[in-house]
C-alpha cells in the first residue's frame, strides 16, 4: 500500500507530505471562504475577528502539522495563506502621500500581527 489515510492525516511510503499540506490547505481555505464576510466585516473588531482566525481557520489548517517536514517551498505557502487571511482581516490602507485605498504589505502585515506566523508555529508544534 502505497497512500492511506489514518486518523485524517495522509501517509505514504515514501513519507511525502506535499498532499497532506495541498489537503490541509484545502480545508484551510474551505474554512477561510465560510468565515469571509465575517472577516471583512466593519461591524466587528480587530481582536474578534483574530480569534476567529486562530480558533477556526488555524486548527483546521494546522490539523496533524506535528509531523510535517517543511520545505522552503511549503513554508512560503503557508505564509501566503496566512498573509491573505490577514490582509482581509486588517482591510486596505489609506496612502499617506496619495490618499488612495491599497493593499497592506508583508511587513505591514507583520508589525500588526502580534502572534508567532505560522511557520514559526508548525516548527514549535514539532518540536513540543
Amino acid at each position: 500500500m502505497e497512500e492511506f489515510k489514518y486518523l485524517g492525516t495522509n501517509l505514504t511510503n515514501q513519507n511525502s507530505i506535499q498532499k497532506e499540506i495541498k489537503g490541509r490547505l484545502n480545508s484551510g481555505n474551505a474554512c477561510y471562504h465560510s468565515v469571509q464576510n465575517l472577516l471583512s466585516s466593519s461591524l466587528l473588531p480587530k481582536n474578534l475577528k483574530m480569534q476567529i482566525y486562530r480558533t477556526i481557520i488555524l486548527p483546521v489548517l494546522l490539523y496533524g502539522c506535528e509531523t510535517w517536514s517543511l520545505t522552503l517551498k511549503k513554508e512560503h505557502r503557508l505564509r501566503v495563506f496566512e498573509n491573505r487571511v490577514l490582509r482581509r482581516i486588517f482591510g486596505p490602507k489609506r496612502g499617506k502621500i496619495t490618499r488612495e485605498w491599497r493593499k497592506l504589505h508583508n511587513e505591514e502585515i507583520n508589525d500588526l500581527y502580534s502572534s508567532p506566523n505560522i511557520v514559526w508555529v508548525t516548527k514549535w508544534r514539532r518540536i513540543r
